[in-house]
């Protein structure tokens, strides 16, 4: 479920309890009570029923929990969330009217399970599902169960348990946070469903919804996309005349997983990690800022890559200028042509989105596409339309009425949304049939002409095109020499801005044209045409903010060079490692520098066209433009993963010392992971001003990632900030830098984060994270040691490139 999210981060829900137990018995009736220091187990043994003290609290609640996992201590579920008792004196047991009764030492009622059905041989038994259930003797019927705990949830959802309602007894299942880690009674925060309109779920902090899954499409909850099947479970939405709800079953057993609203308010799944005796964070419902419930108003849209974020829909503009240039986007935008209402008014596409909030919405199962369309032409009020189910091409209607609220772009999304406009906004609809004829004749026309020359066009490239090898190159985007040579004033090395294993760059200028940064294939260097097509053929099908713009490239004679767009702060390591420059960033700089390249990878990982592994991030390849916004250069060495691809193995390792994963640079296996610790190099580099590689300490012989982890586990992470910042830094920033920093150079690949738990837990300051562990190369460097591996390495301008081989 991975953006039902992606979060690196344990549950505050994850506590250490205080338990006193003696006994354990099977169930609880009249005569077998469960006193404080007694407790039931379930048949296979994964849950308990007893009593605990949460944290250093001296309080006392009846709760559930995993047995199994002795060292999870995580409580699924509590009986009296908002009466705890002051001491050991609690009993529960079952009265002759079958109700479960919580009672102190002077027998006051703590709190009861107000079952109304009557039971001849009321017992409570704890089921292996998690489920404290109150029923007759023996009987196993989940119908016949006269009271469930199931039915009434607290913060945490197991797999069997709904969220939703019940639309025959109105009972309500939902889910709401503790207070705080070591509280349980009821938090803020309230995950519910909404009935008005098409179903959806809220996440609530008192009144006020923050957080909105958006309606069910047949596959996912359209703001969560990310849920897709996956090997630990399957999930299901159901909606029928008697009950509304979302519900999830374990694939595998031995996989405990569980979702949980925590005291701050997120939506987490977490899984069981026998391996590391852990909590895992699979994924988080909230993301980023677009998760903000109606961050950019009615009828705006809202893309994370885009800066600012929101945007208005096509044919709206900001009903308040200067609130919105100011980030205030609540009040939204009102149309820029009214509708006519009737028959005039067209409808724009919007592919990819999530759609908006559905409570003042209409549906209808079995109508599809057309007949919604003309249904909301009749309806003045009606704003936009989109199929029900996404499934099978598509199906049902759906009708929002007077505004759009909370839409958000999502590249992997297949949903469409139609929102009506003014005919003038698109283009008139009213065309004659002469007209249409002739349109009709001219097309049929071009098409002949305009296939015949793309057919040419092919035959000539194809002729043209083939090597002496006759293999197919690839079509470029190309620039003349003389147009570049003129641009660099003939290469002069007064216009070299930088180089790396590739060869030199130059800035230039085109005669009628921008500046430009040129990389010049050196005839010497360590790569080749084959890096240099692989970074063309991935960086033109990409677009965002924090990667570098390809203008083009130049394929003459022997020269090979790629155009690029001008970066006229040159890169990172150009001022974080110099000692007069580094000033020029602040940390309030440096914070965004962070940011935005963390942004820049989670694009590449995860929400791009294309799942890309970088393999060479570093400060260098961090080039900084005229507001210091940072962009990810240098795709030669990336690679392309498939949909279901997690890894990747290269006898051929090429990188860069201080950078490289362990498991690339010994196995020559990379991953999302591998530039995930990269990435913790760079924020470390970010903080510290140093770097990583060259770093040296009187004390001793780490590197910078050893230097932070000792530091970190003296309570001194603060040291490792560069002493130019002092007067600039935002403390909690720095230790949340330095910390998200260690999860990501830890060195084994399962506990790093996600890219997108990195641009989470940075953006977001009150989230507690998980303790590091150590990082890859925890070891002492020896600058006598002789190299006596069984590696061939070659070092060519900073660049690595080494052939694992076989052992003899």
């Amino acid at each position: 479920m991975k953006r039902f999210a992606d979060f690196y981060f344990l549950s505050c829900n994850i506590v250490s309890l205080l338990f006193i137990i003696s006994t354990a018995l099977d169930t609880i009736s009249k005569d077998s009570p469960i006193k404080d220091g007694h407790t039931i187990v379930s048949a296979d043994g994964y849950f308990e029923l007893g009593f605990f003290s949460p944290g250093n609290s001296m309080n006392r609640y009846v709760g559930i929990w995993y047995k199994k996992i002795s060292k999870a201590q995580k409580v699924v579920w509590v009986a009296n969330r908002s009466n705890p008792l002051n001491d050991t004196s609690g009993i529960l047991t079952v009265s002759d009217k079958g109700i479960l009764l919580l009672m102190n030492g002077t027998q006051d009622v703590i709190w009861s399970s107000n079952s109304s059905t009557s039971l001849r041989d009321p017992v409570a038994q704890l089921l292996d599902t998690g489920n404290l259930v109150l029923k007759d003797g023996s009987d196993l019927n989940p119908e016949n169960y006269a009271w469930q705990s199931f039915d009434y949830p607290g913060s945490t959802l197991l797999p069997g348990m709904k969220v939703g309602r019940n639309l025959v007894t109105g009972m309500n299942w939902t889910l709401t946070s503790w207070r705080s880690s070591d509280d349980p009674s009821p938090g803020e925060y309230m995950h519910r469903v909404d009935t008005n309109g098409y179903p959806q779920y809220f996440l609530l902090e008192g009144p006020v919804i923050k957080y909105n899954t958006g309606p069910w499409n047949g596959r996912s909850f359209t703001g969560g996309p990310n849920l897709k099947p996956n090997p630990y479970y399957t999930f299901e939405f159901v909606m029928n005349d008697k009950e509304i709800y979302f519900t999830y079953e374990l694939l595998n057993s031995s996989l405990p997983t569980w979702v949980v609203l925590n005291p701050a308010g997120l939506i987490q799944r977490l899984l069981w990690i026998e391996r590391t005796e852990s909590w895992f964070l699979y994924s988080t419902g909230q993301m980023d800022n677009c998760d903000r419930y109606a961050l950019c108003g009615q009828f705006g849209k809202c893309n994370i890559n885009d800066s600012p974020p929101c945007d208005c829909l096509r044919g709206f503009k900001p009903k308040y200028q200067q609130e919105w240039d100011a980030a205030d986007w609540s009040n939204g935008c009102v149309r820029r042509t009214p509708l006519e209402c009737g028959t005039s008014d067209r409808f724009l596409k919007y592919s990819g989105v999530k759609l908006p909030d559905t409570r003042h919405s209409w549906f209808d199962k079995t109508i599809g596409l057309e007949e919604c369309q003309r249904l909301c032409l009749r309806n003045c009020s009606c704003v936009a339309y989109s199929n029900l189910d996404v499934r099978n091409g598509g199906s049902g209607c759906l009708l929002w009425f007077n505004q759009l609220i909370d839409i958000r772009e999502y590249a992997q999304l297949d949903e469409d949304l139609y929102v009506r406009m003014a005919a003038s906004e698109i283009g008139s609809n009213h065309i004659g049939k002469t007209t249409k004829a002739v349109i009709a004749i001219v097309s049929t026309v071009s098409a002949i002409i305009l296939l015949g020359f793309l057919s040419w066009s092919v035959m000539r490239r194809k002729k043209r095109k083939r090597g002496p090898e006759g293999k197919e190159e690839m079509e470029l985007p190309l620039f003349d020499l003389m147009s570049i040579t003129i641009a660099t004033e003939n290469f002069s090395s007064d216009n070299i801005i930088g180089e790396g294993g590739f060869g030199p760059v130059y800035r230039g200028k085109l005669s009628a044209g921008p500046e430009i940064a040129v990389k010049k294939l050196s005839q010497h260097s360590g790569q080749g045409l084959e890096e240099l097509k692989n970074e063309v053929v991935l960086i033109s099908k990409l677009q965002h903010r924090n990667l570098v713009k390809l203008l083009g490239c130049c394929l003459e004679g022997e020269e090979r060079m790629l155009v690029y767009e001008y970066m006229p702060n040159n890169s990172l390591d150009f001022f974080i490692f110099d000692e007069s420059r580094k000033k020029q960033l602040p940390w309030e700089n440096r914070f965004q520098i962070a940011m935005g390249i963390s942004r820049g990878l989670l694009y590449l990982h995860q929400d791009s066209r294309l799942r890309i592994i970088h393999r060479d991030l570093k400060t260098s390849n961090i080039l900084l433009d005229s507001e210091l916004n940072p962009k990810i250069s240098d795709f030669g060495l990336a690679r392309i993963f498939g949909g279901d691809q997690i890894e990747e193995e290269t006898k051929r390792v090429i990188g860069t010392y201080g950078y490289m994963s362990p498991e690339y640079a010994v196995d020559g296996k990379f991953s999302v992971k591998s530039d995930v610790f990269s990435l913790g190099v760079l924020l470390l580099e970010i903080v510290s001003g140093k770097k990583n590689r060259t770093f040296q300490h009187s004390d001793h012989h780490h590197s910078l990632l050893g230097h932070a982890w000792l530091l970190w586990n003296e309570g001194k992470a603060l040291e490792l900030m560069d002493t130019c910042l002092t007067e600039s830094f935002v403390k909690s920033q720095v230790l949340r830098c330095i910390h998200v920093g260690l999860l990501c150079v830890q060195k084994l690949t399962v506990d790093r984060p996600t890219t997108a738990s990195v641009v989470f837990m940075l953006s977001h300051e009150e989230m507690a994270l998980p303790q590091p562990k150590e990082p890859g190369f925890f070891i002492e460097r020896n600058a006598a040691e002789t190299d006596d591996s069984t590696e061939k390495r070659c070092l060519t301008d900073n660049v690595l490139t080494f052939t694992i081989l076989e052992p003899r």
